[in-house]
């Protein structure tokens, strides 16, 4: 019994331990933390690149970067539950406000998001941050679409939306 603790314990110290003190390097005095800290969202911020394994070997160009795909795939997730609300929704006024989100978000998808990205391979930021502003307007115009009846979309919209102001941020910081 005693041997089983000592061989739990020895576990527990070699495995976890490591992993608890690469923590602060990870989220402490690097380019992600100090990105992350001139965002509104500093969580959202720091929780969407530690996602993307490209985070920790690149500069702050390619922190916006990937913060625009992050938008690209939130917008398309998006997209995809207001298609499948279409398919089952009957009410004039919810189909009409999901048509329009529809359109929306299409937009950004097509146009917000690539341009963003190649703006940032031409090095052309403020175009960059034009296009990451867009994607957010675009979702909060979303949102006010549905005005009329209750929004099946707010928590998507509010993440979109958030996720492109933080984009923006972090192209604000490059210019």
């Amino acid at each position: 019994m005693k041997s089983t603790l000592v061989i739990f314990l020895v576990f527990i110290i070699y495995f976890i331990f490591p992993v608890n003190a690469s923590l602060p390097s990870i989220l402490g005095n690097n380019l992600i933390e100090k990105t992350c800290k001139q965002t509104p969202y500093y969580d959202l911020c720091v929780r969407s690149l530690i996602s993307s394994p490209q985070s920790f070997n690149t500069d702050v160009e390619g922190l916006a970067k990937i913060m625009v795909h992050t938008i690209n795939a939130r917008a398309t997730r998006t997209l995809h539950r207001i298609n499948k609300l279409l398919q089952h929704r009957q009410d004039t006024n919810m189909k009409r406000a999901l048509q329009s989100c529809a359109s929306r978000y299409d937009a950004i998808i097509k146009e917000d998001i690539p341009e963003s990205l190649q703006a940032l391979r031409l090095g052309n930021y403020k175009f960059a941050e034009a296009g990451t502003v867009d994607a957010a307007f675009e979702a909060r115009l979303c949102e006010k679409e549905f005005r009329r009846c209750k929004s099946p979309l707010a928590d998507m919209n509010r993440v979109v939306h958030d996720v492109s102001i933080v984009a923006a941020s972090i192209v604000q910081t490059i210019v």
